[in-house]
């Protein structure tokens, strides 16, 4: 059947396999070897979860330090509700604050054409009192249509700006070991000129990259206005040097392990080294090369919380040191909220980078 076949590739390149004996089940197939995956991919791994949480939730009880103790499951997501609600309801303050302002820009506008249409029927004296009047009233309406709210940022905002964050970081550090990990893997001399630095940098903690990242953004900011928040420009790049190695290193070997019967291939059809790259050499290694994508998004992901606690950059890292300086029980139950939020992100990220490198996966895509 046409629609199986569909549906278990959609399974494997999203890698999620747990869609699998659904469809078999579906297509009529054996029902208790569908069950048998049922429970593999759904029963044991609900059953690990709620062990888990019942460990979680007996651990609460004796596990205290200066009057605070370990938040159970049912406070932590219960403070986690409140986070979205106070996030939704501080987006609506502020939708209702902007247009209370657009509101008194209009009624601005309609006094300063009111003035200006006295202004032409007045005196000389009284006219000038009544334009200048009008150019005020002008003034005080641009700046009422340009208000923007200024609440701090919210739990969810603070999410949406660690994403854009770790995607800043990693496209730079993509853009930067994509090419150099081509030239390593077509040039054993500039591998071996390269492989040096790789091993020593490559191990360095994201906390030793981070004053280093903060210096040179300062000192470029100190040439004029950056485009950016430094605090931003500090987390992303901490996040591109922690990152790139991973795709470095893959892209290295994807390249030097095309198959020598390509190249030869290529030779005898005489075509021009740009032609091999483009045809050959890049279609062969996007396998490998996707794989150290998806390792160095992770490895971003996890270093983008330490680097937004130590640059105040507003992301889920600032949120956690935020709450921790609290001391209370509730700020507590929101940092367990938060690590699993951050797990839980960490989780769609890698399944996103799963779909992209089984989309160019020769043969059959690996579901994970």
């Amino acid at each position: 059947m046409k629609w199986r076949r569909i549906a278990l590739h959609f399974s494997t390149v999203t890698g999620l396999p747990i869609l699998e004996p659904f469809i078999r089940l579906m297509a009529g197939e054996d029902p208790k070897e569908q069950l048998k995956g049922i429970a593999k991919y759904i029963l044991v791994p609900a059953a690990a979860i709620a062990l888990f949480l019942a460990f979680w939730s007996f651990s609460s009880r004796y596990v205290v330090a200066n009057s605070v103790a370990l938040p159970g499951p049912s406070q932590t997501f219960r403070e986690g509700k409140q986070l979205f609600a106070e996030h939704f309801e501080q987006k609506r303050a502020d939708a209702l604050k902007v247009k209370e302002k657009r509101t008194e820009a209009i009624l601005l506008v309609r006094d300063a054409n009111r003035a200006e249409q006295q202004a032409a029927k007045a005196s000389d004296s009284q006219k000038q009192i009544l334009l200048a009047n009008a150019t005020k009233l002008r003034k005080r309406a641009v700046s009422a249509a340009n208000y923007r709210p200024s609440s701090p940022p919210t739990f969810v905002d603070q999410i949406f700006n660690s994403l854009q964050t770790v995607m800043f970081g990693f496209i730079i550090a993509t853009v930067i070991a994509v090419p150099v990990g081509i030239l390593c893997g077509m040039s054993p001399w500039f591998n071996a000129a390269i492989t040096p630095l790789i091993q020593i940098f490559k191990p360095v903690s994201p906390l030793a990259w981070l004053p280093l990242a903060m210096l040179v953004i300062l000192s470029f900011s100190s040439e004029g206005e950056p485009w950016f928040p430094i605090a931003f420009l500090t987390s992303a790049l901490t996040v591109c040097l922690c990152s790139l190695w991973p795709t470095l290193v893959n892209t290295t070997l994807g390249v030097a392990s095309v198959d020598k019967d390509y190249l030869n291939v290529a030779k005898v059809l005489k075509l021009s080294s740009m032609q091999q790259l483009c045809k050959i050499i890049l279609p062969a290694s996007l396998p490998l090369m996707f794989a150290g994508m998806r390792i160095s998004l992770g490895v971003g992901w996890m270093v983008l919380i330490a680097a937004d606690m130590l640059a105040q950059n507003p992301g889920l890292g600032k949120f956690v040191w935020d709450e921790y300086q609290n001391n209370n029980e509730i700020s507590f139950a929101r940092i367990a909220f938060s690590v699993i939020i951050i797990g839980l992100i960490g989780l769609v990220l890698d399944r996103i980078m799963i779909f992209f490198r089984n989309l160019v996966s020769f043969g059959n895509p690996a579901p994970a």
